[in-house]
């Protein structure tokens, strides 16, 4: 079982992409890896951004993201 590196609320973004959005977690995801057939439930988090005032979400790995100290502001580049 992975340790879990954010919280429902956190705001991150993507590592290493000037360009991503800022993004808020809402939850882990349960995942079943195809290949071993194991549930990973610690390890991808569902997040939402806004993009052109539309709502969008994202699945992403937790070592895929940053948390950021700036928190708030979905209309905030």
């Amino acid at each position: 079982m992975a340790i879990r590196k954010f919280k429902p609320g956190d705001w991150v973004k993507i590592k290493g992409s000037d360009s991503a959005p800022k993004m808020e977690i809402i939850k882990y995801l349960t995942k079943k890896d195809p290949l071993m057939g194991s549930v990973n439930k610690d390890i991808y988090v569902e997040c939402v951004y806004y993009n052109n005032g539309k709502r969008c979400t994202k699945t992403a790995h937790q070592d895929r993201l940053v948390k950021l100290r700036e928190v708030g502001g979905f209309y905030k580049p």
